[in-house]
């Protein structure tokens, strides 16, 4: 086919023409010339001419184009993590072929959009690499969640996190698994899983709480009795009652009889029997009080104790009371009660008086006899011949108190002159001592603190509070020293080399650095004798062939710790009290002091469920760290015996100063608990126990005062 003039090849630099023998049409020979013809000036425009080349040319181009992007491309393989259909667009030209998309190399914007996801947007970058991939997680969207408990109101917690109290309506939170916490009074506390899918989604979680508390059917004689719980009322005999789940004691209580306690453990769920209680008729009770207190009262020529006191009489007799007190008139009084009666009584007794003359300096010092102010300057009084309670006080100057006992018919002298504050602790007290047998005693001074008078005893409504917490105000003026620790067996045997605080369950007690137990108060009150002669220091206990007949309050020899002394020690920090030895927690969480913990089962019987303390008896003294004051053992280890004789305080009593209590009596005050103790009413602070005897968790740490 002959070739227009238009087709034929575009000639470049250096091309050959083929040989004319390799020309179609043409024969083998030389090339002739041609004459020129000019183009036809009748044939297609110029235009015309170039449209198919432009055509041409551009299609040539795409063409070209398609195959340079097809080599140079890369293939991409987008991966989204996400459950349903994933929208994906990318900026510039990206070619999809099934889950892969080809595009050059280069960044490019990226936009991923999948139901109940959050969008993802980002730049991305494709490498030079043929085949690359790319992984997306977009964040999930949160769910709807419904929360609901039967029954309804329970304080819901999310990762210990509190989040609203049931029902909860469509709350809004992230997609995964956490832990819901359920907490409502009186129920127990669940705990449960729950993963939230998300993306939108609405669930319902539903839980069941279960009760944690039993029925409690006890039966009384009589009938009518009322049943008590930490000093409240919950419910009568005869009608069950729901008593929370734990360690609990009841009390059956009914007018006209004496209060009866009912221990036992109520399971969640598991309803108990108890009774019928037989409740013993109550005698007629005496609220004996005097002016001035402290006479002896004996009834029916049997010595009942000191005023102030109740006394218990057998119903419908007629009972003679008589009150004695050194240096008053004797008193007597007639009275009969029927049962559950009481009365009150208060007997002014009329004193033996004898003269004294002091003779102050500065004149302007105020004169204070037991508490109540005498005037100013020198006075003439006459006293009751007992012994008195005098304190001299002046602005700017330090106190003097001392004791004064007036003869009757015979005036004494006694002359005072009063120190400035300057003069009286120029010697600065120190601020410990330490005994001849190396105990350490460190001052507690109260006068220094923020609080001095406190109240001693316990709330009727706090838990475990015993009836002979009472509560009752008291003073500390003077300071005085306290050792840091129990005295130890080591010590006593230096006192009594053939003492043994012996053993039980093959568990000794009688270890060197172990506080000494099995001693009665009179040893103890002996051995603090004994101590004060070894340092020269007058004793503070008044000895008659070996037995304690009373005391000296102002000597500065070695005692045991007064009640109040004690209690302040153990439970006044600044402004406020302790409830227990370690603080406010309990059970305590960690090994903080020596009581009956689980290893002490088979020795006491009874434990302090989950605390572990490490021995079994009683523990080397300051084996558990000390209190605010630097005092171990406070709360436990042994409990020890205090100066005072033992009394029920009257929660009328006036308030008493640096109390030391009676001079004798059969019996007196512990304090503290011990690691033969675990309940609640036993570890806090306030408890109090009393005896004469020794026993094998009972011992004593010493005291003095500073001045």
């Amino acid at each position: 086919m002959p070739m227009n003039e238009d087709d034929k090849p575009l000639k470049a630099d250096g091309f050959s023409p083929m040989p004319a023998s390799q020309q179609p049409g043409q024969s083998d020979g030389p090339l002739s010339p041609t004459a020129f013809e000019p183009l036809s000036t009748t044939g297609p425009s110029e235009g015309v001419r170039r449209w198919p080349l432009l055509v041409g040319g551009v299609g040539g181009a795409i063409v070209i184009y398609a195959l340079f992007f097809l080599l140079t491309a890369r293939s991409l393989d987008i991966v989204v993590d996400a459950i349903g259909t994933a929208d994906i667009s990318l900026s510039g030209i990206a070619i999809p072929i099934g889950p892969r998309y080809l595009l050059r190399s280069g960044e490019y914007e990226l936009v991923v959009k999948v139901a109940g996801y959050e969008d993802f947007e980002d730049t991305i970058t494709v490498g030079d690499a043929e085949s690359q991939r790319l992984d997306i997680s977009p964040a999930i969207k949160p769910g709807w969640v419904t929360i609901e408990s039967a029954p309804a109101g329970a304080e819901v917690f999310l990762d210990e996190v509190a989040i609203g109290v049931t029902p909860l309506q469509r709350l809004s939170l992230p997609a995964g698994s956490g832990t819901l916490r359920f907490s409502l009074p009186r129920y127990i506390e669940r705990d449960t899983t729950i993963d939230v899918t998300g993306r939108g989604i609405e669930q319902t979680l539903s839980v069941d709480l279960e009760p944690d508390w039993a029925d409690i059917l006890i039966t009384s004689t009589p009938e009518d009795a009322s049943v008590w719980l930490d000093g409240e009322p919950i419910g009568n005999a005869g009608t069950p009652i729901e008593v929370m789940s734990g360690e609990r004691e009841l009390v059956i209580r009914a007018n006209g009889y004496v209060d009866a306690p009912v221990e036992l453990t109520v399971v969640a769920g598991v309803p108990q029997e108890i009774g019928p209680v037989q409740l013993k008729p109550s005698a007629g009770v005496l609220s004996l009080t005097s002016t001035p207190t402290g006479a002896a009262v004996a009834v029916d020529g049997t010595f009942e104790g000191r005023t102030p006191l109740e006394i218990e009489l057998t119903p419908d007799e007629t009972h003679s009371i008589q009150l004695t007190k050194s240096g008053y008139q004797r008193a007597r009084l007639t009275l009969e009660l029927a049962r559950g009666d009481t009365a009150t009584r208060d007997v002014t007794l009329t004193p033996r008086l004898g003269d004294v003359t002091f003779r102050v300096q500065p004149s302007s010092a105020e004169l204070l006899v037991n508490g109540t102010v005498m005037g100013r300057g020198d006075q003439t009084l006459a006293l009751p011949a007992v012994t008195q309670r005098v304190e001299i006080r002046a602005p700017g100057y330090a106190s003097e108190r001392l004791q004064v006992t007036p003869r009757e018919g015979l005036e004494q002298v006694v002359d005072i002159a009063l120190l400035t504050e300057a003069e009286a602790r120029k010697a600065a007290i120190k601020p410990e001592i330490v005994s001849p047998l190396g105990q350490t005693l460190v001052l507690i001074d109260p006068i220094a603190e923020p609080m001095n008078e406190f109240s001693m005893g316990a709330s009727r409504r706090e838990p475990g509070r015993r009836s002979n917490e009472v509560l009752h105000t008291v003073k500390l003026e003077r300071a005085f020293y306290l050792a840091t620790t129990e005295t130890t067996n080591a010590q006593f045997r230096q006192f009594l080399e053939s003492h043994s605080s012996g053993q039980i369950e093959g568990n000794s007690l009688n270890r060197e650095h172990q506080p000494v137990a099995q001693i009665s108060w009179q040893q103890a009150a002996r051995f603090c004798n004994w101590l004060s002669a070894k340092e020269g220091l007058p004793p503070f206990y008044r000895e008659s062939e070996g037995i304690i007949r009373g005391y000296n309050a102002s000597s500065t020899g070695y005692r045991l710790p007064t009640e109040a002394e004690w209690s302040y020690a153990a439970r006044i920090e600044g402004e406020g009290y302790r409830k227990f030895a370690w603080g406010e927690e309990f059970p305590p969480s960690a090994p903080v002091v020596n009581v009956a913990d689980n290893t002490s089962a088979l020795v006491t019987g009874r434990i302090l469920n989950g605390y572990a303390d490490g021995h079994i008896v009683a523990a080397p003294v300051a084996s558990f760290p000390p209190n605010h004051r630097g005092l171990y053992d406070m709360g436990g280890n042994v409990a020890e015996w205090v100066h005072d004789v033992y009394v029920i305080p009257s929660a009328n009593a006036e308030l008493a100063t640096d109390p030391l209590g009676s001079v004798n009596g059969d019996n007196y005050t512990v304090r503290g608990a011990s690691w033969a103790l675990s309940r609640l009413a036993e570890l806090r602070l306030t408890y109090r126990d009393y005896g004469a005897a020794g026993r094998d968790d009972l011992g004593f740490r010493i005291a003095r005062y500073a001045e």
